[in-house]
């Protein structure tokens, strides 16, 4: 096992670099406005020989499930840069924005944000308008009446839904999320294997 940079076979130290290029590669253009916040930022987590596994483990359970991949901040940032390769990334920032918006406690906060949320993302002819029904689009303007943390859950589901059905899967298939898959693996498996480099040095006493 690989238990510092040092101690890595050269093979596995090869592989962590080119798969940090290839992602930074795929993330190249995912880089969002300040009213996004992080999600087009890029975190590797812990260093050294827990960064490879670590990172490889993230990337693989991403294709598990939706859930697993909406919960990594590396996900979410993948997705939201092939998102933008189909002119659809609408979808996941209204999500995302939807999840800040529950954390709001102040009353006044949740009036003044849902009224931004519902011009940049929902009303006819919104900037990033997402693709929801009229019959959900007229329902969460009369939740705007008495704003409160559940007034988008409805819009919000749908384009989970929509999302999880459509976009996800063709970001699985896609060319760029399939390498990234294969070099995790590949990199699982080398910090897996026992260094076949130079025998171990005797201990000293």
């Amino acid at each position: 096992m690989c238990r510092t940079l040092a101690a890595f076979p050269t093979s596995c130290l090869e592989r962590a670099k080119e798969f940090k290029t290839r992602l930074g590669i795929f993330l190249h253009k995912s880089e969002l406005g300040s009213d996004t916040g992080s999600v087009g930022k890029f975190e590797w987590g812990s260093k050294h020989s827990k960064e490879g596994r670590n990172f490889s483990e993230d990337v693989l359970g991403w294709k598990e499930s939706f859930d697993l991949l909406l919960s990594s901040k590396n996900g979410v940032a993948a997705f939201h840069a092939f998102l933008k390769t189909e002119f659809s990334e609408e979808n996941l920032e209204f999500w995302l924005a939807c999840e800040e918006f529950k954390k709001l406690r102040s009353a006044t906060k949740l009036a003044s944000r849902a009224h931004r949320i519902f011009e940049e993302f929902i009303c006819s002819e919104a900037p990033k308008e997402v693709n929801i029904d009229h019959e959900t689009r007229e329902l969460t303007r009369t939740n705007l009446q008495a704003a409160t943390a559940a007034c988008f859950d409805v819009a919000q589901g749908k384009t989970r839904t929509l999302m999880e059905k459509d976009s996800y899967r063709r970001f699985l298939k896609s060319p760029a999320y399939r390498d990234l898959a294969t070099q995790a693996t590949h990199a699982m498996a080398a910090s897996a294997s026992p260094s076949s480099g130079s025998p171990a040095e005797p201990s000293h006493t």
